[in-house]
């Protein structure tokens, strides 16, 4: 019991200190309020896309490479819509820019009361096909859902998203300055599986996106979670990605041993997305590791694309 007492408890440092413990603010006639969200109401998602600011802000970041799925990938859209100047790039899986529209919203409202929010979900994370044929992975889901989220959040996140606003994106006309038309400036990656609720929502998104520097992925044998499904697969689109921005100087290739891929070969990524016409890809190679022509014959990568290719503004949309 004495070690017991030796142990120096004060010495931890607070979560919050005396004057931060408390936040209330005062308005011009000199009431105060709390400024905890009143029951029962949930933020919008223009609100909470501004609610991203103030974080990168508290974390001294002057921008950043966003991940979101669904939702979040609509409230990251939003965030760089509304900064820009924040955003470098965005990897965008299963986004839909559109708002509901009246036949949507009243058919929501409706499954709203003759169906729970759990099966609501999972109708809009997998296809009719993938509910019934992958029953390990919607099991593990459905029970996620149902017992490690509050459901009453869950009900008002849910209404929230069914309320979005549509994101107002258009395609800039050829030779139009980007500054003049609302759509995401940054580089962005469009990720969907190929049997997943959310294609057609996808490919509208990529219709309205600057074709310079967009890229459509479909994933081939995917349903409508491909992190969960294919994340071999993502996580090399996605560092493929980092590379075309500039950021990996190199990229390990899994079929290969111990050779990686040169920078000046990787960078066409980049340059892919504006001198490349629509291509697919079959399902066992790598999309973005076969958007770089090769010769692996002897097992050394060549590009057989001249330096110098005409520009095409052509979204490049591949398949794996």
């Amino acid at each position: 019991m004495d070690e017991l007492q030796d142990v120096q408890l004060t010495e931890i440092k607070p979560l919050l200190n005396d004057k931060t413990g408390t936040r209330n603010f005062q308005d011009f006639d000199c009431q105060e309020h709390d400024i905890e969200t009143t029951h029962g109401v949930y933020p919008t998602m223009d609100e909470l896309a501004e609610m991203l600011p103030p974080v990168l802000t508290h974390l001294s970041l002057k921008s950043i490479i966003g991940i979101g799925v669904g939702a979040g990938a609509y409230i990251l859209s939003r965030f760089a819509l509304s900064h820009p100047e924040l955003v470098e790039g965005l990897v965008l899986i299963n986004v839909d820019p559109c708002a509901k529209g009246w036949i949507d919203w009243a058919a929501s409202k409706l499954s709203g009361l003759t169906t729970n929010v759990v099966d609501i979900i999972l109708a809009h994370h997998f296809g009719q096909e993938e509910l019934q044929a992958n029953l390990d992975l919607i099991q593990t889901y459905r029970l996620h859902i149902a017992q490690d989220i509050n459901q009453e959040n869950l009900q008002l996140f849910l209404g929230s998203y069914n309320g979005r606003r549509d994101l107002e994106i258009e395609r800039p006309l050829l030779g139009q300055n980007d500054n003049k038309s609302k759509t995401l400036k940054c580089s962005t990656l469009l990720v969907v599986g190929d049997s997943s609720p959310a294609v057609e929502a996808v490919v509208e998104c990529n219709s309205r996106l600057n074709p310079v520097n967009t890229t459509l992925l479909k994933m081939a044998d995917c349903g409508g979670l491909p992190q969960v499904v294919q994340p071999g697969k993502l996580t090399e689109a996605f560092k493929y990605f980092l590379q075309g921005m500039g950021y990996i100087p190199y990229v390990q290739l899994s079929h290969l041993s111990t050779e990686s891929v040169p920078s000046a070969s990787m960078t066409r990524l980049a340059r892919s997305r504006t001198h490349s016409t629509s291509s697919s890809i079959g399902s066992g190679e790598s999309a973005f590791s076969r958007s770089v022509t090769s010769n692996q014959s002897d097992g050394t990568q060549e590009s057989s694309e001249s330096p110098d290719v005409v520009d095409r503004d052509q979204t490049m949309e591949v398949s794996c």
